[in-house]
């Protein structure tokens, strides 16, 4: 049953993540105009890659949540949010001061992120 919501949870941040960011590219453009990085139409390799990517990140959020007997749906939203702040938040924040990156772009992975990991957390904890 894991698996099963290992995979529903991938193909549905995958959904909700390109929705997150046709939403958001539009705002990045205006506050940073010509600097921001045209992504273009992303080829299905990378589609691909990141639907492996976003189970590869729910089966470890799975088997932590799992050995930390935080498989509830309580347990599994505080898992999220404590792993999102552990992990994407601070690697994030680190681009922006070594790799000046716009805190504009950061700030959109990190919702994206955050909407993930709280995605795959209900995913999981409804399914347990």
């Amino acid at each position: 049953m894991i698996a099963l919501g290992i995979a529903v949870a991938a193909v549905a941040a995958f959904i909700l993540s390109s929705i997150y960011y046709i939403v958001t590219t539009p705002i990045e453009k205006r506050a940073l105009g010509d600097r921001l990085i045209d992504r273009g139409k992303p080829a299905v390799w990378k589609v691909v890659t990141e639907l492996l990517r976003t189970a590869v990140v729910g089966a470890a959020f799975a088997w932590v949540a799992a050995q930390a007997g935080m498989l509830t749906l309580p347990g599994a939203v505080l898992l999220a949010v404590v792993l999102w702040i552990a992990f994407p938040l601070v690697l994030l924040t680190g681009s922006i001061i070594w790799e000046r990156v716009p805190w504009q772009t950061a700030a959109i992975h990190a919702g994206d992120w955050l909407l993930k990991l709280l995605l795959v957390a209900l995913v999981l904890g409804l399914i347990h």
